[in-house]
């Protein structure tokens, strides 16, 4: 069976510190670019502007913040990796709410620098 493909990017703009051997370092901005590859496994139509408004509210919470601030980062360590771990799970819950599957996300911090996550092998259509 053969499934639409499709891949979305958003942007964040926020700031954090990192907790490094303990000490926790400098606040300092990032302009975030997430990239997801979807698979849609509903037939019915729905508008791109549907999934990108759902992400761009979860992603408002964050916007413009300090992210140290911010559940779940006032405790865990806003690090790449960790946002990426964070932000993954959420997107999943909404995308399956719309009939639509997560495959991989991508995070840069900045244009040279990226954490991916591809779970397109747990991924189990019935």
């Amino acid at each position: 069976m053969k499934y639409n493909q499709y891949r979305f990017k958003f942007y964040l703009n926020a700031t954090h510190s990192i907790y490094i051997d303990g000490q926790l370092g400098e606040e300092h901005p990032h302009t975030w670019e997430i990239t997801i590859q979807t698979i849609k496994v509903k037939e019915d139509f729905i508008t791109f502007n549907a999934i990108e408004k759902d992400m761009e509210k979860y992603l408002d919470s964050f916007q413009d913040r300090y992210l140290n601030k911010n559940a779940p980062f006032i405790t865990l360590n806003p690090t790449l990796e960790n946002i990426c771990i964070y932000f993954k799970e959420a997107f999943q819950k909404i995308l399956v709410q719309k009939g639509w599957l997560l495959l991989s996300i991508e995070m840069s911090e900045t244009p040279t620098r990226s954490y991916m996550i591809d779970i397109s092998d747990e991924i189990k259509i019935n």
